[in-house]
């Protein structure tokens, strides 16, 4: 059960990012929820690409408390920015790239993986459960990546 707040930003992204030709998806714990994974949703984590990104930034302007600019840790970098609308934090990262065996991989092509999950008349795009079930075990975060595969296998999928 996603809370309303969640859904209330959700349809704010929805309607300003349905027309702007924006290749977006939501992922993270929301993304989860949106697929039927029993997880509360803790903050809303968009992915796109890199112009995706400033993109969403200039349509919610209003809202940035973290400006988007490229960032790089040990694991994962990407273009990032953080906006907070009606209390909900929603993380932007634009063409992520994971690292792994010492080597960056090219940015997700979120393209491949885009799904979509119909809620309340919006027609919300995520990734793919399989593939984040990937990545999550490319970045080490097993604990995650179980949940993942323990849902998959459990759905038949």
């Amino acid at each position: 059960m996603i809370p309303q707040t969640y859904l209330k930003v959700l349809r704010r992204l929805y309607e300003r990012l349905e027309d702007a030709g924006v290749n977006w998806v939501v992922t993270g714990s929301l993304g989860f929820a949106l697929q039927g994974i029993p997880v509360e949703p803790h903050d809303i984590d968009i992915q796109t690409d890199r112009d995706g990104a400033y993109e969403i930034e200039s349509l919610f302007s209003e809202f940035v408390v973290k400006p988007v600019e490229f960032r790089e840790s040990e694991a994962i970098r990407s273009h990032f920015g953080v906006l907070m609308i009606d209390g909900v934090r929603v993380e932007i990262m634009g063409n992520i790239q994971k690292k792994v065996g010492g080597e960056w991989e090219p940015p997700v092509d979120i393209l491949r993986y885009k799904r979509f999950v119909e809620i309340e008349g919006m027609k919300i795009p995520v990734l793919d459960l399989e593939y984040e079930y990937g990545a999550y075990l490319k970045l080490g975060r097993v604990e995650k990546a179980e949940m993942l595969r323990k849902f998959l296998e459990g759905s038949g999928r």
